[in-house]
């Protein structure tokens, strides 16, 4: 499954907090689309389907789909805050090949 860096936790704790719903999972979902073929999604979600992989990472609630769970197995979600801005990033051993934006691969 896809695990989350320390400061990648932090940062999505505190988005659930500031959301004012503690029962907030991350979903995290690999789709088509993209330039190079699929395109990761994250989103919190309170709908979480039977089939739906769920698990705890550093005490964040990670819900990842049937389809998206096999594109996910090692993928790290890091969360970077620094001069040339913020934001978060998957490393996916997965990928063969990512496009020059950073949200898609193959």
């Amino acid at each position: 499954m896809i695990t989350l860096t320390d400061s990648a936790a932090v940062k999505v704790k505190s988005l659930i907090e500031a959301e004012g719903d503690a029962e907030l999972s991350l979903r995290v979902a690999v789709r088509p689309g993209g330039c190079s073929g699929f395109s990761y999604e994250m989103f919190f979600d309170s709908d979480i389907a039977a089939d739906d992989v769920k698990y705890d990472v550093a005490g964040v609630r990670v819900v990842v789909d049937p389809s998206s769970a096999d594109l996910l197995t090692g993928a790290i979600l890091d969360f970077k805050d620094g001069l040339q801005g913020a934001g978060f990033a998957i490393e996916n051993p997965n990928a063969t090949r990512t496009c020059g934006c950073g949200n898609s691969f193959s």
